[in-house]
């Protein structure tokens, strides 16, 4: 017993002089180099059981009554080393904080107050409440809007002679049972048991892998990655394997806590009808490729019987969301910009290619995704010599979204492209990537850039009947082994009836492997199942009602299905992101308050100058009134402020609504032009002033010229 006690004794000893030793260390090493998530979360279990062990050591010294001093010094240790976690507690909570939650929030909170108080957007039927995923845009927000979709045609439609089209907005159901969004454009959701509320099941999770993540500080390190691994697999968890985590982590309604149903499929789009008689289904557009597609035939008529080319639309796209929710991100009516870019599935070389293959930026392909790696910056031209990317068209299109993200505004090192996992594509899709970019929310879907192969064209082809496909023409006659299929019409015609050219349509339209499988049925079995998609179900063909065979043909042409090459963009997702990454505050000039500034490039400025009189003087505001005559005259968008209110705190106002230059009319033979963020001012001979700010305004030259060209400018009395 002695012994024992003794022992006891010791260890808590050495536990106590161990501590007061190791903690000015630790604290050295950890001044030396940054602790990441996982180094602090593995210490803190280890201090936790350091705790717990040294606490059944005082409670053993207690009921075995030693002497005082032992358990004083015991008593000691175990206080140490609960000082010990909670500084580490408060390490991983600073790094936690500063990586996500209450920071992020609190600069979110900051931005969105600034946009719907100076009017960029606000939820639409404010007065009525409101309805979750439907926003208005005010006039700086339109304004903006109007500037992106502006170089977004100067950028793409113009630069690669696109075709630009508008098609409706409703769209027959036929139309979207051919693309496949009738049957699998869905999302997964639950319900509250009791109240039958409806949620989006991954958002649940995903809410509570981050809360765990963010706010449980005993989360062990293993737990930790588990958790992480299932943020990163979360859109490839079918529907069971999503109930499963649910379940598991014992997740339930947010407002209620009551149990949740099994996660099943909700078809996104917003179903109406054609016509009064509400016999002709249709749907509102999930997306406006589709309109693209089913012109396919008439656009490359248009283009002279020539590939490639390129057709583009922008329009409205709705989608009827389980959960709206982070505000422009994800909502029930947006703008979509879409590119469809047809070209030989044998030839994906892209002539200009060349023009970005040099690019460098942030790139992160699947293999660095499974192995837990981070995105990592990649030369475009090694993207795609390696295979990284599956070909020149798809990685010239990156390269260009790349350029067109970052012209706008968008911070360089906070977009990525990332390589869509093996099981995370489409069947169909040879490859594909989404231009992320990140926020207070994370990593935003901005845009996506898929090599589509030609699943769309031969959907259509076989739904409607309609041919969609291109010719290559040979400068000599080719011998072809060609594969011929002869529906046996009489046989069909007794068969189907008034269904027969259907059926027909339906079997001259097989690709060759459909078309040799149901040869090998048919003789081995003598009949085949086979799906008609214009009748909408499956009939049986018998072998006496077709024939399969191959032969040899001289052929002038080549006729194929042309591959499409398909940049999306989301113009919501990138206008918000550009209003996160633009704002910031900078103190007043008697650093007693906060000022909000939006850096838009001039490009995408809501306005581009305002026009002030430094005092309300007939003067000075018919010198404003002659500067206006002439940015209108320049097609430069401007306002003229001519109240009363000091020249500091007009500035303030339009740095708040982003805009890049100030004229101050503060003499009637020159004025100051004010720049945004540097708060630079030169003065210029009034008759220059428009001109000035149309060339700066236009990109035509720098702010930096200009500085270095006219007399700079100081006032004392400009109370910023």
């Amino acid at each position: 017993m002695l012994f024992y006690l003794s022992t006891l004794i010791t260890v808590a000893t050495k536990a106590s002089s161990r501590i007061s030793s190791f903690l000015p260390q630790t604290r050295f090493i950890s001044s030396l180099m940054a602790p990441t998530e996982e180094t602090l979360r593995k210490a803190l279990e280890g201090k936790l059981s350091a705790v717990e062990n040294q606490a059944n050591i005082v409670r053993e010294l207690k009921a075995k009554s030693a002497l005082k001093p032992d358990i004083d010094a015991a008593v000691q240790a175990l206080n140490a080393l609960k000082l010990e976690k909670s500084d580490i507690e408060k390490s991983l909570q600073s790094l936690l904080s500063g990586t996500g939650s209450d920071s992020r929030e609190a600069f979110r909170q900051s931005v969105v107050n600034t946009l719907e108080r100076r009017l960029f957007y606000i939820p639409s039927f404010k007065i009525y409440r409101g309805v979750a995923g439907l926003y208005d845009y005010g006039p700086p927000g339109c304004a903006v809007k109007s500037n992106v979709l502006s170089f977004w045609r100067q950028h793409f439609v113009l630069e690669e002679n696109m075709l630009e089209v508008d098609c409706p907005c409703v769209t027959p159901e036929v139309v979207l049972k051919a693309s496949g969004h009738v049957d699998k454009f869905t999302d997964l959701m639950v319900k509250d048991e009791k109240t039958g509320t409806c949620y989006r099941a991954d958002h649940l999770l995903k809410d509570y892998c981050n809360e765990k993540l963010q706010k449980d500080l005993t989360l062990s390190s293993d737990k930790a990655a588990e958790i992480k691994h299932v943020l990163a697999m979360l859109d490839d968890f079918s529907s069971q394997e999503l109930g499963a985590k649910i379940k598991e982590y014992g997740i339930t309604a947010p407002e209620t806590k009551n149990p949740l149903s099994d996660p099943y499929p909700f078809n996104l789009m917003f179903q109406t009808s054609i016509g009064p008689s509400g016999l002709a289904p249709g749907f509102m557009r999930p997306e406006t490729a589709q309109g693209i597609f089913v012109n396919f035939k008439d656009l490359y008529y248009y283009n002279g019987n020539k590939l490639p080319f390129a057709a583009a639309q922008i329009g409205q796209a709705f989608r009827n969301e389980i959960s709206p929710r982070q505000g422009l991100l994800r909502v029930r009516e947006f703008t979509l910009a879409e590119i469809e870019h047809f070209v030989d599935p044998e030839d994906k070389s892209h002539p200009k290619y060349a023009e970005v293959a040099d690019l460098e930026f942030l790139m992160f392909p699947r293999e660095e995704q499974v192995s837990g790696q981070s995105a990592k910056k990649i030369r475009l031209g090694e993207a795609v010599s390696k295979g990284i990317v599956n070909n020149e068209t798809l990685g010239y299109f990156i390269g260009r979204v790349y350029l067109f993200l970052t012209r706008l505004g968008i911070d360089k090192d906070r977009l990525r492209f990332r390589q869509h996992l093996a099981n995370e594509m489409a069947h169909y899709a040879a490859d594909c990537w989404d231009a992320e970019i990140e926020c207070s929310y994370g990593w935003i879907e901005c845009v996506g850039i898929a090599d589509r192969s030609a699943y769309d064209l031969r959907a259509h082809s076989e739904k409607s009947g309609v041919p969609l496909v291109a010719h290559e023409k040979y400068s000599e006659p080719k011998e072809v082994e060609k594969l011929v299929i002869t529906p046996i019409k009489k046989e069909l015609g007794l068969a189907f009836k008034g269904n027969q050219k259907m059926v027909v349509e339906a079997l001259e339209a097989m690709h060759e492997k459909e078309a040799l499988d149901m040869k090998a049925a048919l003789e081995s079995k003598g009949e085949v199942g086979f799906e008609v998609c214009t009748l909408g179900k499956t009939v049986t063909i018998k072998k006496s009602m077709v024939t399969i065979h191959k032969e040899t043909k001289k052929e002038h042409q080549r006729v194929f299905t042309p591959s499409v090459i398909e940049p999306s963009f989301g113009i919501g997702r990138i206008i918000y992101c550009l209003f996160e990454h633009t704002f910031y505050t900078r103190a007043s000039k008697a650093g007693d308050e906060q000022l909000n500034v939006f850096r838009f490039p001039s490009l995408v400025a809501p306005i581009k100058c305002t026009v002030f009189p430094l005092v309300q003087n007939q003067k000075y505001e018919e010198v404003a009134k002659l500067i206006s005559k002439s940015l209108t005259a320049a097609g430069i968008s401007h306002k003229v402020d001519i109240t009363g209110t000091s020249i500091g705190k007009r500035y303030a106002r339009t740095d708040e609504l982003g805009v890049p230059f100030a004229v101050t009319v503060d003499s009637t033979t020159s004025v100051t032009i004010r720049e945004r963020d540097s708060k630079d001012q030169v003065r210029v001979d009034v008759e220059k002033a428009a001109t000035v700010i149309r060339e700066v305004s236009e990109g035509q030259r720098t702010w930096e010229d200009v500085w270095s060209t006219f007399p700079h400018h100081s006032s004392t009395a400009t109370d910023e």
